[in-house]
């Protein structure tokens, strides 16, 4: 099982909360997690133990966000269609994808992961410059992979009826 697949076992993510979460105000609020879960825990410099209940609180939030509004009137838009491509990344194992998506998506979560451990490396030591970078590069990369996932999808739905069934206005 991939780390993907690992995460979306942990969100519960079903075919409701899929459709639930191609809402495009899902998609856009979910870019405030990263951010707020950064914040939480350099809260830890102000409230000391207390940051838990941020930290708690954004977890909760990011577990909710794709849950917290009702399915999209249309899939034909964005973001919609990036959340339909990350579905199709996932299903990657049972319905193959074109090699030059897998190559991207994989130098594309790599660099993520290093925009993480930045990220990592100023919130333990509470530098600024290091969390604000950090965040900041695996924000802008998470979009450039969503953006991917649009590209994926677009190309996928020709070849798969299920796929396809998944746009609708």
């Amino acid at each position: 099982m991939s780390f993907e697949q690992v995460l979306a076992s942990t969100f519960r993510m079903t075919d409701d909360v899929w459709a639930r979460h191609a809402n495009p105000w899902s998609v856009w609020t979910r870019f405030s997690c990263l951010p707020l879960l950064a914040l939480s825990i350099w809260s830890r410099a102000w409230i000391g133990g207390w940051a838990w209940v941020p930290v708690v609180l954004t977890l909760l939030w990011a577990w909710g966000n794709p849950r917290a509004f009702a399915r999209p009137e249309s899939t034909d838009n964005w973001a919609s269609r990036a959340v339909l491509g990350e579905r199709v990344w996932l299903n990657r194992g049972s319905v193959p994808i074109p090699a030059h998506h897998q190559v991207v998506v994989r130098v594309l979560n790599s660099l993520t992961a290093v925009g993480m451990a930045i990220g990592i490396f100023g919130l333990v030591y509470l530098r600024p410059y290091e969390t604000a970078a950090g965040v900041i590069l695996a924000m802008l990369l998470k979009g450039w992979f969503l953006d991917r996932m649009v590209w994926l999808y677009d190309e996928m739905r020709t070849a798969n009826s299920t796929y396809r069934a998944w746009l609708y206005d």
